[in-house]
């Protein structure tokens, strides 16, 4: 009688069921990088720029002016980088919007140190700077919804919502890091200019291994049981106090599962009040945090602090405190939509007016963290209680609706916040405050946003 034969090892390697849906950990980590780095180089710019201004003889309305036009070009050039990510592949858009980055911000360096060793007018400085940062807002669209298209088509939808909902973190982290590592690259060669010149050679460090170690993607790839191509939805251009909001990736998420996202009206009565909140609330945020760096260094010359590190700190403890806020205050105190509008409101105008009556740099970064801690909670709930306004299927559409108010807010709001600033440094924080308690007893008065209390 033959011996029975002994079981055979299990030769069999885990991985996915269906091919497309997985995304290894390195993977992913390139892909974060790509939005982090474009995030982290934006904030440090606009760390810099205001004592560059300064140091250039540049007129204050002229920075708040670049800011406007390059977000102007990014609303516009968005909705077609979106749509290129569909048709040309995920990670070659995300080299576009990366490498557009960079040339940008080698450019900017380049006219700005040009116009520092005083190579070129004022006045020429200006222009150039506007073009090569018309550059980033043309190019750097491309980047958001090729990642997150990316990401969408290689998770199941159990991993999704937690796999866009970190990648759309890397805005917030940028947004930290940018002021804080800015100081560290003003050398003695290069001076003010010197962030632009390192953040313009890790973004080329960034678009390599982009090349080298992220698989090239078939655009006209299909998830298994959809039918449908991952798809990524547009964003707001990153900005100071301008952390993710989620729509981008709630847009990108139900775009993969329905495979198309219906257009959604900005007028339409479910979501207006809403959008109005979120208009509102954004430009006055946008108009403050755009004068905060003149603000300091007008108002806390003398403190032995080199004015680009106090502006980086003040922009690291907002950044922070947002964070803060979305990552952790309102999971833990479980707020409603309406909870958060009413109350985020009324926390940032105490922020905002203890701006303008701040006695020393302590008491400014103490308020700029409140305020920011107070958009933090209202820029969400607007979020959520447009989402929950609608249905399932016109989730998309909401999404796009309310990040074309986000990008709306940095266009004109960063140049009327300057000249209100320039007539009294105060006034831009005195009105804005006044303008939130006034969003406050809107959130409360109006049927729809208090509709929004239970979480319908």
């Amino acid at each position: 009688m033959s011996p029975a034969n002994p079981p055979q090892p299990n030769t069999s390697r885990p991985g996915p069921s269906q091919p497309g849906l997985s995304l290894p950990r390195q993977h992913f980590v390139l892909v974060f990088l790509a939005l982090l780095v474009t995030a982290a180089g934006n904030t440090a710019l606009q760390s810099v720029l205001p004592v560059i201004g300064r140091e250039i003889q540049i007129p204050d309305m002229a920075i708040a002016v670049i800011f406007s036009l390059s977000a102007l070009f990014w609303t516009f050039s968005a909705p077609y980088w979106a749509r290129q990510s569909d048709v040309r592949g995920r990670r070659r858009l995300m080299q576009v919007g990366v490498m557009g980055f960079g040339i940008s911000m080698l450019l900017c360096a380049a006219v700005i140190l040009a116009g520092i060793k005083g190579l070129i007018a004022p006045l020429v400085t200006f222009a150039l700077f506007t073009i090569a940062r018309g550059l980033f807002g043309i190019f750097g669209a491309a980047a958001n919804p090729a990642a997150q298209a990316y990401v969408a088509g290689r998770t199941t939808p159990g991993q999704r919502t937690a796999a866009l909902a970190t990648l759309a973190s890397a805005f917030g982290l940028g947004t930290i890091l940018g002021p804080a590592v800015a100081p560290f690259f003003i050398l003695p060669i290069v001076g003010l200019a010197g962030p632009m010149f390192a953040f313009a050679l890790i973004a080329l460090v960034v678009v390599v291994a982009l090349q080298m170690f992220l698989p090239d993607d078939d655009p006209t790839h299909m998830l298994p049981g959809t039918g449908q191509a991952g798809r990524g939805a547009v964003a707001a251009m990153p900005t100071v106090g301008g952390s993710s909001t989620g729509a981008s990736a709630m847009a990108a998420e139900e775009t993969t599962a329905t495979g198309r996202r219906d257009r959604l009206a900005v007028t339409d009565p479910r979501i207006k009040p809403f959008l109005i909140y979120g208009f509102a609330a954004g430009s006055l945020q946008a108009a403050t945090g755009q004068a905060l760096g003149f603000f300091i260094i007008d108002r806390m010359a003398g403190t032995g602090i080199p004015a680009p590190q106090m502006i980086g700190i003040a922009l690291m403890g907002g950044a922070g405190a947002t964070l803060m806020v979305q990552w952790g205050v309102i999971r833990m105190l479980n707020l409603t939509p309406s909870q958060l509008m009413r109350w985020g409101t009324l926390l940032a105008a105490m922020g905002t007016l203890g701006i303008a009556f701040a006695a020393d740099f302590y008491a400014l970064v103490l308020s700029f963290a409140l305020a920011s801690a107070g958009f933090g909670f209202a820029r969400p709930g607007f979020t959520a209680g447009s989402s929950l306004a609608v249905s399932r299927a016109e989730q998309g559409g909401v999404a796009g609706a309310v990040t074309a108010v986000n990008g709306a807010c940095f266009v004109l709001a960063p140049a009327i916040g300057i000249g209100l600033y320039e007539l009294v440094p105060e006034l831009p924080y005195w009105l804005a405050a006044a303008g939130l308690v006034i969003l406050s007893a809107y959130a409360w008065t109006n049927p729809l946003l208090r509709h929004s209390e239970a979480g319908e």
